[in-house]
């Protein structure tokens, strides 16, 4: 017996009534095996039904499209029933990707072209729907008949189906561009909304169509003062705000047509302070309208009080208690404080009250905004309030509050202990989460500031004396400790309150940093190389630093290991020489040149530096003589009488003769070459100071066009960024032109076509010795 075919409405009950996913999927089964028996049979009077359960077994996710040929068929019947299914089906089972969507463009074209309205409507919602760029380009005539059409169903759904037309087919501006002028005195709402959207589309996607459209500037400007003084009607007041949505749509059109043009810019300036000082901002349509407001005028080349009142209105949205309204206030201010930057200072309260949201998006964006407020005026105040944010943000905050903080600092510090202040209490509050370059810049900078050596060195031993869990601040105080660790000693700061440290005191803090299991690798070889640098400072015995140094040469870490061989290779061997390899660092630049000039002509740094641009054959020659770690091999030769001095036993340290020949010269060198771009490199030694490589990066141009925005970055191997070593390198923002070399953009510049890279190496790190950390 033959199970008779479900009704739609018996269909939806008995699925709905199936009590596992296996029963739902058996009733559907069975009635789409029905409906396609129904579509073989060629019924024509219950097309429309079956395809009607079809289309509800596609809307719960199972195949349908065994339908889509049908729905060509009931799009072509001449009965509305037929077609009202029809259309429907093609709007939902048609797509693109399917080529038996094209079928149904003539059918389309005959429905538009008949007098009733409801299939006109029908035909242009599909269309709207799921037109290509194919079937825009064969029905743009017919649409834009519709546009004028007496009916007001029929032009707000043509309307929009020239909306879509724009999006899939820009080069359809043209025929659309005249009816929009007569539509835009129309009463409808309806249509008048669709007509400012097609308008909209058509100035964003046509530089013709923008400057046709700029003279309807004004009655654009007296739709909206309708609008906001008495209002078409009160069907459309949401909240006590006439027609939000048609007020939303005007000033996004008025945006676009008075950007960088001060004529319509004019005409529509009076309005946008009438609509900012009249609308009530108590509800969510008015906050709406008044949003687009301020963004019109920040847009738009407004009046400067004007641009005042905007970022006035964005103020009062932070006070709001919305925090949707509050976010967007905090995101459009942060796009103004670039332009607006008094105007918008005037808040800063407010701002840094939003910090202590504890809604996670809200504190993100007041905190970026914060940050962009910070200068040179109120940077301390500011500091101060990010900083006690950093003590109780969130985690997932805390390093983009840490690093926003040292950037201000680094940027507006009105004073060098002020900034070592702040550098010190992010890296005591933030720990692991700040950046990876503050430990250096923290170095350079208290390296830098000779007077106030003794105050950081103060400062950092009584940070490290409450706190060694934070890494960053345990290497920066360990290096302190380690260069200035006599001024430690001496007592005499009149900056810090009196602090006596006795020897034994700092030798066992570093040793309990090398003992603690939350001491990284690279902190214990800083601890390490300070215990070593504390051996030439302090007055002690150094027996202690000794025992503790040869602990570590059976260490794991095989970085560590070989530091501390080498400083007991120093202990055993070479303990006259101590002192001198030990000394302070030279002062480095943040870009890297050398500014110790001392330093620089002292007969040692020039030896090191020899050291340091020596090839590789002499350098494996210069090891092998050194022989640290196995003696003195039985068939070298005797080393000749140390010398005393510290030049001399520099000399006998390396082992160099006592006339060194001339390094070899280093040939051009061709490193890239692709798509018309060449670098060559040269290398000079200068004849007075053979320490000294020079570099030249020489690009040019072979293409024949021009290269423009050229970075060019340089990448050094990792010894060179071991202490000890300077490496320094400069390069000006240039552009290649056509067939050439380097064009300066700036004038007066004569040696556009080079950079420059200055390599210079001292201490024990030339040889790989550990050195200084």
């Amino acid at each position: 017996m033959v199970v008779p075919s479900l009704k739609l409405q018996d269909l939806i009950e008995e699925i709905r009534g199936a009590k596992t996913q296996a029963q739902e999927r058996e009733v559907i089964q069975k009635e789409c095996a029905h409906i396609r028996a129904s579509f073989r049979d060629g019924d024509p009077l219950h097309r429309h039904r079956q395809l009607a359960k079809l289309l509800y077994v596609h809307m719960l996710g199972y195949p349908a499209h065994f339908g889509q040929m049908e729905c060509l068929k009931l799009i072509a019947s001449p009965r509305f029933t037929d077609k009202r299914v029809g259309y429907l089906g093609a709007m939902l089972l048609l797509d693109e990707r399917q080529d038996a969507h094209l079928l149904i463009t003539n059918s389309i074209k005959n429905d538009l072209s008949q007098g009733i309205q409801a299939v006109q409507g029908l035909a242009l919602c599909t269309l709207s729907t799921m037109g290509s760029a194919e079937m825009c380009r064969d029905l743009a005539t017919e649409v834009e008949k519709l546009l004028l059409q007496p009916s007001s169903y029929v032009r707000k759904k043509a309307v929009l189906t020239a909306v879509h037309m724009i999006r899939k087919v820009p080069e359809l501006s043209n025929i659309f561009l005249p009816p929009c002028a007569q539509l835009l005195h129309e009463r409808h709402h309806g249509i008048l909304l669709g007509t400012i959207t097609l308008i909209t589309e058509l100035c964003e996607r046509s530089p013709a169509a923008l400057k046709h459209f700029r003279k309807v500037v004004p009655q654009l400007v007296k739709i909206l003062r309708t609008l906001v003084t008495t209002g078409y009607s009160t069907e459309h007041s949401i909240s006590g705000v006439s027609d939000p949505f048609l007020q939303v749509r005007i000033l996004r059109l008025l945006r676009i047509l008075g950007r960088n043009h001060e004529e319509s810019s004019e005409t529509m300036n009076d309005l946008l302070a009438q609509v900012a000082t009249n609308t009530d901002t108590s509800r969510n349509a008015g906050s709406a309208v008044l949003f687009e407001t301020v963004l019109t005028i920040m847009d738009i080349r407004s009046a400067p009080g004007l641009r005042v009142l905007a970022v006035n209105i964005l103020g009062r949205f932070l006070l709001n208690n919305d925090k949707n309204i509050r976010y967007v206030a905090l995101t459009s201010l942060l796009r103004m404080v670039q332009s607006d930057h008094s105007a918008v200072q005037r808040h800063r309260p407010t701002v840094v009250e939003c910090l202590r949201e504890p809604d996670a998006s809200l504190s993100r964006r007041a905190l970026e905004l914060s940050l962009a407020l910070v200068n040179s005026s109120n940077v301390r105040a500011m500091t101060q309030e990010l900083q006690s944010f950093l003590e109780s943000c969130p985690p997932d905050l805390r390093a983009d509050c840490a690093s926003g903080i040292l950037l201000a600092a680094e940027r507006f510090a009105p004073t060098k202990r002020w900034h070592i202040d702040t550098i010190l209490r992010v890296l005591t509050t933030a720990g692991i989460y700040v950046r990876d370059d503050a430990v250096a810049n923290l170095t350079q900078l208290i390296g830098g500031a000779q007077e106030l050596h003794a105050y950081s060195v103060r400062r950092l031993y009584s940070a490290l004396a409450e706190d060694i869990s934070q890494q960053p601040l345990v290497q920066v105080a360990a290096w302190c400790i380690g260069e200035y660790g006599d001024l430690l000693l001496e007592g005499s700061c009149e900056e810090t309150e009196p602090l006596q440290v006795e020897e034994e005191e700092v030798l066992a803090l570093l040793e309990k940093v090398l003992q603690s299991h939350m001491s990284q690798p690279a902190t214990r070889g800083y601890a390490l190389t300070a215990l070593m640098k504390l051996s030439t400072r302090l007055r002690g015995d150094s027996n202690r630093i000794r025992q503790v140094v040869s602990i570590y040469g059976s260490c794991l870490d095989v970085e560590l290991q070989q530091r501390a061989v080498e400083y007991n290779t120093l202990f055993q061997k070479y303990d006259h020489m101590r002192a001198a390899i030990l000394e302070k660092m030279p002062l480095v630049e943040r870009g890297g040149s050398q500014v110790d000039g001392e330093a620089k002509e002292s007969k040692e740094a020039q030896l090191s530096e020899t050291a340091l641009v020596s090839t590789e054959p002499q350098a494996s020659k210069l090891l092998d003589l050194l022989d640290l770690l196995d003696g003195t091999s039985g068939d070298a030769q005797p080393p000749p009488p140390l010398d005393p001095s510290p030049g001399g036993a520099l000399v006998h340290l390396l082992d160099l003769p006592g006339a060194p020949p001339p390094p070899p010269s280093i040939p051009n060198l061709r490193v890239f070459e692709r798509e018309g771009l060449q670098l060559n490199l040269s290398f000079v030694r200068p004849s007075g100071t053979p320490a000294l490589l020079l570099i030249m990066v020489t690009a040019t141009n072979t293409s024949g066009a021009d290269v423009t925005h050229f970075i060019c970055q340089a990448a050094v191997p990792k010894v060179c960024g071991r202490p000890g070593f300077e490496v320094a390198w400069a390069l000006e923002e240039k552009r290649l032109s056509r067939g050439g070399g380097w064009e300066e953009e700036r004038e007066g510049n004569d040696n556009a076509g080079t950079s420059t890279w200055e390599v210079m190496g001292r201490g024990f790190e030339t040889l790989g010795c550990g050195g200084v950390a």
